[in-house]
């Protein structure tokens, strides 16, 4: 049983910072993480992924320079992963359910594609006040 869970999520003044972890565990044949957000209404967004490894990250246009992906390379069990989201310079159009997700993806383009991912987090809510 794979399962994912988010911190970090809260209220943030615009121009703050905030730190999103996701608890990765169990046995699973996923290679990517990556990060979402939604809001009501409104479909997934993509934010960041990172490949298994470290060495591939991809982050959407509107948080490059403002939001980092990482992951904990400190753990050499696959059963047990960590994948952070630092975000800074934090706007209100940042706000959102942060939502984490695992899957095993062929292709880089597929970082981005909500569908290509098995596995999500329960989400927490970021929100920035103007």
């Amino acid at each position: 049983q794979v399962q994912l869970v988010e911190s970090g999520g809260g209220l943030v003044q615009t121009g703050g910072s905030l730190r999103l972890s996701c608890f990765a565990s169990g046995r699973t044949f996923s290679n990517v993480m990556g990060w979402f957000r939604q809001n009501p209404g409104k479909e997934r967004e993509f934010v960041a992924g990172i490949s298994w490894s470290g060495g591939t990250t991809d982050s959407a246009d509107s948080v490059k320079g403002r939001f980092t992906i990482s992951r904990d390379t400190r753990s050499r069990d696959n059963a047990k992963n960590t994948v952070y989201l630092e975000m800074n310079s934090l706007k209100p159009e940042d706000t959102a359910v942060y939502y984490c997700a695992a899957g095993k993806l062929n292709y880089y383009s597929d970082y981005r594609d909500p569908t290509k991912y098995d596995y999500w987090g329960q989400g927490t809510q970021v929100t920035v006040s103007s």
